[in-house]
């Protein structure tokens, strides 16, 4: 049902409303309602059929060009070049129906995290029935530990509080409360509601069904994934261009070929149509996407090393071409723990070191490094933190975990580091009384003994509270009366630099004082001093963000939390823009072209909800921006999915965003993001290595059968002869690109544009002067033999081992496209270069000198004087192109 706004409404106008009692529905009223309003429950998606998933892999052009070159190597009965075309397009199905079907996938992880069961009072009893079968104006009672089964309205809480980061991103638990919240309230900021999926961390309460099913909040999130259209990969939509076109030219060339050979230069129509099939297949490369495809497997296992996974093959190459990271604070940039990391005393401001809950860590004053903190005052901050607390602290394998709220688990470390031993003072003045926590009081007291008959309250709370319950306040020199307006101003101070405030006081009682009551504390505390709490950045992502922006890459934070703590976060980073701040609410007003006209002047959005992120992120995308999105809650999933590149979080990632997205991080480190998009980019420039040594070989094949065929020649190879360098060449050399290394300037170029064409101006150069060098080492080697008087068949030999120690050289030539390749680095290559190399080698020795190969292809042995001029032409193409190379690279800026 729609939402009116519920967490504004009274408790009794919501009843009205929803025409329901406090008391909760009867059978029959909750019967009816489920009729109509249906179960609470989100919708499966009919998933497409297994072998629909399967054969839609195939509904590509260049799939189909591969299939008929298949289907005419077959034809010329070469079936191994054809059964290596095949293996091509049926690897390529596989990977892409394995990859398939991640929004259905999404939807079934949202669907897990509805809670399976719920305590409702019905007909007046307490029953527990399945969430299923919740109904609006149900009243559901809830207990520390149970999943919210529904958006309820809270009309009752007891120290209620609820994690509510899958939704909002926020950190900490969210105090709950009955009294309505104004209208404009953003999400995270309606503490009358307590919304489905998210999980009660302490207290009590209870509340009105107001949404089920899909119109929950998780439920309207379900829905937009579902409407999510992921976009394509530049590399995906580039190679489906070129295969258009390459179809259409090499169709076209072969039938003017097949026109004019037949009726100009009178060849026999049968001998001329099998040479214009050999031209075809030696146009087609037909081992480009065998390549490509072992070019983004080795990607992914080099990810994997560096703790990223791949869901989705072709992302990798996406984030070599990312201009902008939308990436979430909480858990990402940030820790996701709470940490201590100021104390203000009435006379020194201190700061506090260490890192997440582990109990070390110095206290330092900032503004006097030669002077000492006081140790007693240290001594009664920390006392308060460690006693007036429910948490726990572990060590398990060196990591510190906190058992109960963040909050309390940041203060017990920050009691060990003012040197108490929390077994020691928990024996030495046990408590004996407590007030919990409640979010009308705001604070926590609790009522402790020791052996020496004396006795103490401590309390720690809201400051706008807890000043109100103080009289007095603590220095160096003993009690004096509180000057509330000093304090004021430090909260102003702490909370404007995104810190979370707490105010610390105690009071001595009387030896015999056993019970605590609300009127021991009316007024007559002494304040201890504030404490100010971050979630602490992750420190090696202040250097990961500056790499970023060294590497071209904007770097956005979008968040659910609160202004200010997203820009103190925001700074502590080092984002580019870290002054300035849109809110939900600020964005809500701009429609979608005043949106992308904003989006790029401001780096940190503050209380976004998740229909913010996505259009954050299709405003970014309409700028032309190619956007990776992180993220780890349910509210990230359908900014993941429409981003080029979904980076969900592994350790504390929601399932729904897992799904969601193309990579998940196993460490949760930003850090972890830019080394995939260093091996991303690693990964575009192999591919970009592939496709420059491919298309200029197979160039040169192609043309120097056309242009005998122009000059009315006899050809200097054969058709099987230009089939065997298709099969012993284009996966071999090929593949050996896919095993380079990260160039060194790799990071230090701007990202490349989603625009940016597969075929730019420099390679369509290197493609022509290439094809033009192949047809003059070609032809050059195959005048000299005949002029020599050698035989056809050793004439075409020669030339044939001339192209291929010619795309040898280019190999090496290719392994080094933004710099020289007369070093000792670049000569000396890498194992699998020269296992390539060596293998081809060793075939081109096998089919020139062995006699059974000899008859099979047509060739004849080549003398070692000759053979030494075919490696000469090689050294040769290699210097031309090298040359070239340094003269652009120096010319052209």
């Amino acid at each position: 049902m729609k939402d009116p706004h519920w967490h504004e409404m009274e408790t009794d106008e919501v009843c009205r409303t929803l025409e329901c009692s406090v008391n909760g529905l009867t059978t029959e009223q909750a019967q009816a309602r489920l009729a109509h309003y249906g179960a609470n429950q989100l919708p499966d998606s009919a998933p497409s059929s297994v072998l629909k998933r399967f054969f839609r892999q195939f509904h590509n052009i260049l799939i189909y060009v591969l299939l008929a070159s298949s289907v005419i190597t077959a034809m010329l009965q070469h079936w191994a070049d054809s059964l290596v075309i095949l293996a091509v397009v049926l690897v390529n199905a596989i990977v892409g129906f394995l990859q398939e079907g991640k929004a259905e996938q999404a939807m079934q992880s949202i669907r897990q995290m509805l809670s399976p069961r719920a305590a409702v009072l019905r007909d007046g009893k307490r029953v527990s029935l399945p969430a299923g079968q919740l109904v609006p104006g149900d009243l559901v009672l809830l207990e520390a530990g149970d999943r919210v089964p529904a958006d309820m309205r809270l009309s009752k809480a007891h120290g209620l509080q609820i994690q509510e980061a899958v939704l909002t991103g926020e950190s900490v638990p969210v105090d709950k409360q009955s009294a309505p919240n104004p209208a404009e309230a953003e999400l995270g900021d309606r503490t009358a509601m307590a919304f489905s999926g998210t999980l009660v961390t302490s207290g009590q309460g209870r509340g009105l069904v107001v949404a089920t099913g899909t119109d929950t909040q998780i439920g309207r999130i379900s829905l937009m994934l579902k409407e999510v259209e992921p976009l394509t990969t530049p590399l995906v939509e580039q190679m489906g261009i070129f295969a258009r076109w390459l179809t259409l030219l090499i169709l076209l060339i072969g039938g003017l070929l097949l026109l004019f050979g037949h009726f100009v230069m009178h060849y026999p129509f049968e001998e001329l149509f099998m040479t214009i099939v050999g031209l075809s297949v030696a146009a087609i490369p037909e081992g480009l996407p065998a390549v490509l495809t072992i070019t983004l497997a080795i990607g992914v296992q080099r990810m994997a090393r560096r703790n990223a996974i791949v869901r989705h093959l072709p992302a990798i190459e996406t984030l070599g071409s990312v201009s902008v990271i939308c990436t979430d604070k909480t858990g990402t940039l940030t820790r996701n723990e709470m940490q201590v990391s100021t104390l203000i005393l009435a006379e020194q401001t201190l700061q506090v070191e260490g890192q997440g809950y582990h109990p070390g860590g110095e206290i330092l004053d900032v503004q006097h490094p030669d002077r000492d903190p006081p140790e007693d005052l240290l001594q009664e901050a920390g006392l308060v933190a460690l006693l007036c607390n429910d948490a726990a602290l572990h060590e398990k394998a060196g990591q510190w975990t906190v058992e109960g709220d963040p909050m309390e688990g940041a203060l017990l470390s920050f009691a060990a580091k003012t040197g108490l031993v929390p077994e020691r003072v928990r024996q030495r003045w046990p408590r004996t009384d407590t007030i919990p926590f409640d979010a009308q009081h705001r604070y926590m007291a609790t009522l402790h003994h020791d052996h020496q008959g004396h006795a103490r309250i401590l309390l720690k709370g809201a400051p706008e509270n807890v000043l109100n319950l103080c009289s007095r306040m603590m220095t160096i020199q003993g009690p004096v009366n509180i000057d509330k307006g000093y304090w004021q101003d430090r909260v102003n101070q702490l909370a404007s630099g995104g810190q979370r405030v707490l105010a610390l006081a105690m009071k001595q009682v009387p030896d015999g004082q056993t019970q605590l009551n609300m009127s021991d504390i009316d007024g007559s505390l002494t304040l201890i001093g504030l404490l100010g709490l971050i979630d602490p950045p992750r420190r090696e992502a202040v250097q990961a963000v500056r790499e970023c922006l060294d590497a071209g890459i904007r770097v956005k934070m979008i968040t659910g939390d609160h202004a200010g703590t997203a820009l103190a976060v925001g700074r502590q980073v080092g984002l580019h823009n870290a002054g300035q701040v849109m809110t939900g609410a600020e964005l809500e007003k701009l429609d979608d072209v005043a949106l992308a006209m904003r989006v790029n002047e401001v780096d940190i959005f503050a209380r976004t909800s998740p229909a913010h992120k996505l259009r954050l992120v299709m405003a970014l995308q309409s700028q032309q921006m190619t956007v990776a999105m992180t993220g780890d809650g349910v509210n990230d999933a359908p900014a993941l999915k429409r981003a080029d590149a979904g980076i969900a979080m592994g350790r504390k990632g929601s399932e729904a965003a897992k799904e969601a997205s193309d990579l998940v991080l196993a460490d949760d480190n930003f850090v972890s993001i830019v080394a995939a998009i260093r091996e991303g980019r690693t990964v575009y420039d192999n591919i970009k290595k592939v496709i420059s040594w491919t298309l200029p070989t197979s160039g040169g094949e192609a043309a120097t059968i056309i242009l005998a065929l122009l000059l009315g020649m006899a050809l200097p190879v054969t058709a099987i002869q230009i089939l065997w360098i298709n099969l012993i060449t284009a996966v071999t050399l090929g593949i050996a690109l896919a095993f380079e290394p990260t160039e060194a300037n790799s990071m230090q170029r701007p990202p490349r544009s989603r625009q940016a064409p597969l075929i730019d101006g420099a390679l369509a150069w290197h493609i022509l002067l290439v094809t033009l060098l192949f047809l003059a080492g070609v032809f050059s080697i195959f005048s000299y033999a005949l002029d020599k008087g050698y035989s056809l068949e050793l004439a075409r030999t020669l030339a044939l081992n001339t192209l291929v120690v010619m795309e040898i050289f280019h190999l090496f030539f290719i392994r080094n496209l933004y710099g020289t390749s007369f070093t000792w680095q670049a000569i000396r290559g890498t194992p699998v270069i020269w296992l390539m190399t060596l293998t081809v080698t060793a075939a081109q020795f096998a089919i020139t000198y062995l006699p059974p190969l000899q008859k099979l292809f047509g060739t004849r042995p080549v003398p070692l004087y000759d053979g030494l001029i075919v490696v000469g032409i090689g050294v040769a193409l290699f210097a031309v192109v090298e040359l070239e190379k340094q003269l652009r690279l120096r010319l052209v800026p």
